[in-house]
């Protein structure tokens, strides 16, 4: 006996209405439900799946918040690499120094002064040495230079303040030194006068001084406004200017050019293109 055909089960029709819950994706239904359990996978801009929370939501007790820590290191460090780079010179010369016996010390800073002799015998060597090392206030120069060398990074970068920082201590040097050498051929000062101890950090500070006064951000200059009262009143850099004293010239000399050249490669820094990196962001 034939049976009765039964109903015909009708197409189902997909609901596009608003709100209306989405069908599974096609696929590996493993690979959905992993996805479905694991709520901390998130896009990437390439359109991939990334374990942990989207960027910018690690929690405290997330593994990449550690990342993302050492990375912010990473670009403080980079970004302020001179200033960082001369303040630990700075103090590694200055423990080489202080390990030394008294006989020693003595022979390096006469080998790294300035003087007029030195740089007619090793000009490199001693314009170099003179720069890391001083023979009083050793402890008080570590803040004297973050004060200015930091704020001076931050409004030129990094080429640019390595410039303006040469350009102060050996300007500094051959103006102050080389008004001696004429004084001492012109017989106003005695022959001993090309021999005299000049080394110190002094000409870089003061250069990075003006670069942050006027071209730094407001708190670079309030560092530099209290680190160029400090060298003024206590230090007394200036002193002697009237009677062309080597300390007071160079000082003078090297404010002036870190006035100038940190103006010329600020200027250049502003009208330098911006250039944008190619391709997507990396994840930080």
């Amino acid at each position: 006996m034939p049976h009765a055909p039964g109903p015909v089960a009708r197409p189902q029709r997909r609901n596009h209405r608003a709100g209306a819950p989405s069908p599974p994706p096609a696929g590996p239904p493993g690979l959905w439900l992993r996805r479905a359990r694991h709520p901390a996978l998130h896009r990437t801009a390439s359109g991939r799946t990334a374990p942990g929370r989207p960027p910018g939501q690690h929690g405290p007790g997330s593994p990449y918040r550690g990342r993302v820590t050492g990375n912010r290191i990473r670009a403080l460090l980079a970004r302020y690499a001179v200033a960082w780079i001369y303040l630990g010179g700075f103090l590694l010369t200055g423990l080489v120094y202080a390990a030394l016996p008294g006989s020693d010390r003595h022979a390096m800073l006469w080998w790294a002064s300035t003087d007029v002799a030195n740089l007619q015998h090793h000009p490199v060597g001693c314009l170099v040495l003179s720069a890391f090392v001083t023979n009083d206030g050793w402890y008080a120069w570590p803040l004297l230079i973050a004060l200015a060398l930091f704020g001076a990074n931050q409004a030129l970068g990094n080429w640019r303040t390595a410039v303006v920082l040469a350009a102060g201590h050996v300007i500094g040097t051959l103006v102050s030194e080389g008004i001696v050498a004429y004084r001492v051929r012109s017989g106003l000062l005695p022959a001993g006068a090309n021999r005299i101890l000049d080394v110190g950090p002094s000409y870089v500070v003061v250069a990075a001084i003006m670069v942050a006064l006027l071209y730094g951000s407001w708190w670079a200059r309030l560092a530099a406004a209290a680190d160029l009262a400090l060298l003024v009143f206590a230090g007394q850099i200036f002193a002697g200017l009237s009677t062309l004293q080597v300390a007071a010239v160079g000082h003078a000399t090297a404010l002036v050019t870190g006035a100038v050249a940190g103006g010329l490669l600020a200027w250049q820094r502003r009208r330098a293109p911006r250039r944008q990196p190619a391709g997507p962001q990396p994840l930080i």
